[in-house]
């Protein structure tokens, strides 16, 4: 039954995203005059819709989208000249135009889109990822500042009693290995760390890295029981594997981990509920949506990867991308995870929700129509053309005929929709293995 909520849950963020999306274009269009027909959840047969002044607002069947139809959205055949249609490719801008001009009332010409200044078409455009945007960071400021999520502590979980090298199968100790520096310092799991080689510590993270620079006998402070003790430790140079901004170990040509020496304790941290305080939300929502744009940067790349793997037999990396039956999968995993109170399944089904919504403002910025950085990106060649004629005094130039970037769009739909069935197939056949 959790396994089911969860799954709920993601449907109905899902559309709450998408129809916030929508929203943020539907708002400035009508702010700057343009007409909208239609403002749509969902592709594909419409299961209820109402008419509310001159727009249509419904659900559609199939929620993995959305739209909103803006009036003039390609200029007329007119207004660009008149260009001949000679060929496949002018034959589809060319019914692309006459489509757009026949939605134009008579008398009402003027509320067409191709006719908004270019700043005006860019906040229409940017509207709806950067609704996106506000709700994964409302959702990280929830996970993160109002429940809290499991993070490291000063305080030791365990110390280990020998040094494992790194190409070691198993952690366990075995005959002929060093003793740990922790553990021959008297290092104790339970003590919590209070300075580290002079240095006050106030975080793991901030430790960790002392460990990592030292090589030589330093002074640490504990607390343990109450009472503050002082004891030396000398950490030791041993390879340690290299991870990477997902915590995944970093592999090289030869498909072996690979390593760096550094110094080592010997000792793991204790994990407990944090919060985090609402300013350090925008830090988080900018790590976040860097990490997400250089994962949607190798996106060829990673479905190459996937189809291969998952043709191949081979297993997915545990950092791949996933479709929505992947996402569907992780939401219903960890809303039915065992050992794990209510609140850290939702901050962990929040934040999971927050990611997709990143990746949803990140993946329509990208500038090929028919995305919204498609549109962006035409607004500003059209706007580019504009102040050139202008600081030329050049007669105004006519509207950018963004209709022949129609095939385009086309041709960007069918290798995008492509992508998600591979994905729908490889989430099913080959799952990221998880937990």
């Amino acid at each position: 039954m959790a396994y089911l909520i969860g799954v709920l849950i993601l449907v109905a963020v899902l559309l709450v995203s998408i129809a916030l999306h929508e929203m943020g274009h539907l708002v400035p269009a009508k702010k700057f005059g343009v007409r909208v027909s239609q403002y749509m959840v969902g592709f594909g047969p419409t299961l209820w819709s109402r008419t509310r002044g001159e727009t249509e607002y419904g659900v559609k069947a199939i929620p993995l989208g959305g739209y909103v139809r803006l009036v003039g959205m390609y200029p007329t055949p007119r207004a660009v000249g008149d260009p001949p249609v000679d060929g496949w490719f002018a034959r589809v801008a060319a019914d692309a135009r006459d489509a757009s001009a026949e939605e134009i009332r008579p008398g009402e010409e003027h509320r067409a889109f191709y006719l908004l200044s270019t700043p005006r078409k860019i906040v229409t455009m940017l509207g709806g990822p950067v609704m996106n945007l506000v709700l994964a960071g409302l959702l990280l400021a929830i996970a993160y500042s109002a429940i809290g999520v499991p993070g490291p502590t000063t305080a030791l979980d365990t110390v280990s009693q020998c040094v494992v090298p790194a190409e070691a199968t198993t952690q366990e100790c075995a005959p002929g290995y060093a003793a740990a520096p922790g553990a021959a310092a008297g290092l104790l799991p339970g003590d919590d760390i209070v300075s580290f080689a002079g240095t006050e510590v106030e975080s793991w993270d901030q430790l960790a890295e002392l460990i990592r620079g030292t090589t030589t006998t330093v002074p640490v402070v504990v607390e343990r029981a109450g009472e503050r003790l002082e004891l030396e430790v000398t950490p030791v140079v041993a390879d340690r594997p290299v991870y990477d901004e997902l915590g995944n170990p970093v592999v090289g040509e030869d498909g072996r981990p690979q390593t760096v020496a550094v110094g080592f304790l010997g000792v793991t941290p204790a994990f407990a509920t944090q919060r985090a305080s609402l300013l350090e939300v925008p830090g988080l929502v900018v790590e976040r949506t860097w990490l997400t744009m250089k994962a949607v940067s190798t996106l060829p790349a990673q479905a190459w990867d996937i189809m291969r793997a998952t043709a191949t037999g081979q297993p997915r990396d545990t950092s791949s991308i996933v479709g929505l039956v992947g996402v569907g999968r992780f939401a219903g995993e960890i809303a039915s995870a065992q050992g794990v109170d209510n609140g850290l399944r939702a901050a962990g089904l929040l934040e999971m929700l927050a990611a997709l919504n990143l990746s949803l403002f990140v993946f329509n910025l990208i500038p090929l129509p028919p995305l919204d950085g498609g549109h962006v990106a035409a607004a500003l060649w059209e706007g580019a053309k504009r102040q050139v004629a202008r600081l030329r005094g050049a007669p105004r130039p006519r509207p950018s005929d963004s209709a022949r970037l129609v095939p385009l769009a086309y041709a960007v739909f069918v290798l995008l929709g492509g992508i998600g069935v591979m994905l729908i197939w490889a989430d099913l056949v080959n799952p990221v293995a998880i937990g």
